[in-house]
């Protein structure tokens, strides 16, 4: 018999059952379940609901059932549902008929909106780790490359050169955006629903401060309604996810570029490309790929979970068990992209001289000769006027800004003076714009500092 099926006169078959039933994939919170249980009946015993023999008899019994689950000893079926049936039957096998005293005062509408706090809790600080491996990886890269220079493209056109070192940077604040996403979403994930029943609290005289505190939530609901029927934490831990996934995404679209036979700026580790199986000579950045690809199952996780929520009434409704498989599955893809992004940054391999011949032969240096003329006192409006005509006048002879005879510059504007060429060099533009938070080698520099104050004085 069900351990609800008192008023039941009649069975569902074996495949409807199967499609009600979350054990499937809902056992991943067998250790959160447990610790949720232990926190419960401690409480019981601590408010005289329960007597002291009964609430150490179930304890026992738990800690035996969490060894267990901790060897991946239980063995769980679709008959009993769910996870908490699942270990209730299999407490209540353990130690008797006492193990059914362990749910009073607690519904499962409760349990497992616990089961799922204490799971994110645990899981949004594993990846805020790995988002760090990440920022890490790109910092030692950079500080090897904070005076390679290449070009810095918009509508992706070459529009200015600039630091190598600068360009992996704004993928380091990038991260570091979604690490305080994730810190402060962990002030919503941190908070206890145990106790709220299954959507009106409980008649029993339960302490639900005292099982925030053995779970160490910083707080509870304060409202059992809210407390049972809220998924706002799931939602923007996928919001966050799908945020960095993005950032992800752009950063592996870049270096699939970059590895291309047109660009030859990187070179990916074998260890994150693979062959073709009819073209020998292929190395495709099958990881980089895979990377930007599962952006979208991310994406969909968050709209399906907003899809399931936009309708319910309060509270409790059987669609919020729709509301975990997106959820393992987005900590799941986080969790193995951060890795592999963090392992091909780590031994990809930068093609200085490419780099440099890509801002000898453009004109990304432009902008250098229009600051040169304001510099001057010319109004900028009409040196990009007279900048606009030189590089004209290049595109028409097959040659670049360098290229020019002072002659010419002087023709187009008199006061060019010989130091100008000083000025097109690719280094000096990247020197030369030291601005806060600027590509200027002296502002990398002190980035690099401030990444590194960030990055270490937290661990």
């Amino acid at each position: 018999m069900k351990l609800w099926g008192g008023r039941f006169t009649a069975e569902a078959e074996g495949w409807v059952e199967e499609f009600g039933a979350s054990i499937a994939f809902d056992q991943k919170l067998v250790i959160e379940d447990l610790e949720g249980s232990l926190a419960h009946v401690t409480m019981l015993g601590h408010c005289g609901i329960l007597e002291e023999q009964d609430v150490n008899v179930i304890k026992k019994g738990l800690y035996t059932l969490l060894e267990k689950a901790k060897k991946e000893e239980l063995v769980f079926t679709v008959a009993n549902e769910d996870i908490h049936l699942n270990l209730e039957k299999m407490l209540i096998d353990e130690i008797g008929e006492v193990g059914g005293k362990l749910h009073t005062a607690r519904s499962r509408n409760d349990q497992v909106a616990t089961d799922m706090h204490l799971y994110l809790r645990k899981e949004v600080k594993n990846i805020i780790e790995k988002v760090k491996g990440l920022q890490e990886a790109l910092v030692i890269q950079a500080e090897q490359h904070v005076e390679t220079v290449m070009p810095g493209y918009t509508h992706l056109q070459r529009a200015q050169p600039v630091s190598f070192a600068h360009h992996l940077l704004a993928y380091y604040w990038m991260l570091q955006r979604d690490i305080e996403r994730y810190e402060d979403a962990l002030k919503r994930i941190n908070i206890s629903p145990l106790g709220a029943g299954a959507l009106a609290g409980t008649t029993f005289p339960i302490d639900r401060a005292y099982t925030a505190s053995l779970l160490q939530f910083d707080g509870m609901y304060e409202n059992s309604m809210d407390a049972v029927s809220d998924r706002d934490f799931i939602l923007e831990f996928l919001s966050h996810s799908s945020i960095l996934m993005m950032h992800l995404s752009r950063f592996c679209e870049e270096l699939i570029l970059w590895s291309s036979q047109e660009f030859q700026f990187i070179e990916m580790s074998d260890a994150y490309a693979t062959g073709s199986s009819i073209m020998p000579q292929k190395k495709n950045p099958d990881m980089a790929e895979l990377i930007r690809g599962k952006t979208g199952r991310v994406y969909g996780n968050l709209f399906g979970l907003l899809t399931v929520m936009k309708g319910l009434p309060l509270a409790y409704n059987k669609d919020l068990q729709e509301d975990k498989e997106g959820m393992f599955d987005t900590v799941k893809t986080i969790g193995t992209s951060l890795l592999v992004m963090t392992g091909m940054i780590e031994t990809m391999k930068v093609n200085r001289d490419k780099m440099g011949k890509a801002v000898q032969q453009d004109f990304s240096n432009a902008t250098e000769i229009a600051d040169y003329l304001a510099a001057k006192g010319l109004p900028f409006r009409q040196a990009h006027e007279v900048v606009g005509r030189l590089v004209l006048q290049c595109i028409r002879q097959g040659i670049y800004l360098l290229d020019l005879p002072l002659t010419a510059y002087k023709k187009a504007c008199p006061l060019f003076e010989e130091d100008l060429y000083e000025v097109l060099s690719p280094q000096a533009a990247v020197r030369r714009r030291n601005s806060a938070g600027g590509t200027g080698f002296d502002q990398v520099y002190a980035a690099l500092d401030k990444a590194k104050q960030k990055l270490y004085s937290c661990q």
